[in-house]
């Protein structure tokens, strides 16, 4: 069999190919929202790790309880790999079937992405020196303030590399859905595969659908450093 045979018997009878059309929009839309989900919660720990950080041995009790639960969340979910948290979301947090698969697969890869979303958010506030928190305070600008307008813009430069190679990774991250029956990209390439028994095409064309999206985004995060760059 050639490889137009092979390629209209993969992609183009029984319309194949929206299998995959099907899990690249489930894979944009779980990465797009756990993105989201994962910056948010992720700059929440961040600032009580880097509060926390900075006013050692002047902890309030608050403050020790909430740096305490970040220091276990984070060492949980960074020390489980993702396959694992998924399942467990799956099989035994949201037993209902009423719960959309997709928003098992967000509320995972959110809280996974955040963990590590948090340490790279914490480290640019740690990089940022002391004297531009005096400068918010001289400016009359509480603790809240000087994180929101001074302190975030200038770590964001810094973790800005950092930050996107996190995006990219959740994004390949994805690929594991289809351990709860989710179809993303790579579970239509095997649903193909497993109808024509034909792996090379369906595993490939995946392969490049997520070489694409990755080079997009590179290029994306490329020229905003770029302009960042320049308004600095």
């Amino acid at each position: 069999m050639g490889l137009k045979e092979k390629f209209i018997l993969n992609f183009i009878e029984d319309s194949r190919w929206k299998y995959i059309t099907e899990g690249l929009g489930t894979t944009f839309i779980v990465t797009i929202f756990a993105i989201i989900l994962g910056v948010a919660l992720g700059f929440l720990i961040a600032v009580v790790r880097s509060t926390a950080d900075k006013t050692e041995g002047h902890k309030g009790i608050v403050l020790r309880f909430l740096d305490l639960i970040c220091r276990v969340y984070l060492t949980v979910i960074r020390g489980t790999p993702a396959m694992i948290q998924l399942l467990i979301m799956y099989y035994i947090i949201f037993t209902s079937p009423n719960v959309s698969k997709r928003v098992v697969a967000i509320l995972t890869f959110g809280f996974n992405s955040a963990a590590y979303v948090a340490e790279i958010i914490r480290s640019g506030i740690m990089s940022i020196d002391n004297g531009q928190f005096e400068a918010g305070r001289s400016l009359g600008m509480n603790y809240v303030q000087t994180m929101i307008y001074i302190i975030t813009p200038q770590a964001f430069r810094n973790i800005l590399p950092a930050l996107a190679n996190e995006f990219i990774t959740l994004l390949k991250e994805t690929s594991i859905c289809g351990y709860i029956a989710l179809t993303d990209i790579t579970h239509g390439a095997n649903v193909i595969r497993s109808q024509t028994y034909e792996p090379m095409l369906p595993l490939l064309g995946a392969a490049l659908i997520y070489l694409t999206v990755v080079s997009v985004m590179s290029m994306g995060v490329t020229r905003l450093e770029r302009r960042l760059r320049n308004d600095r």
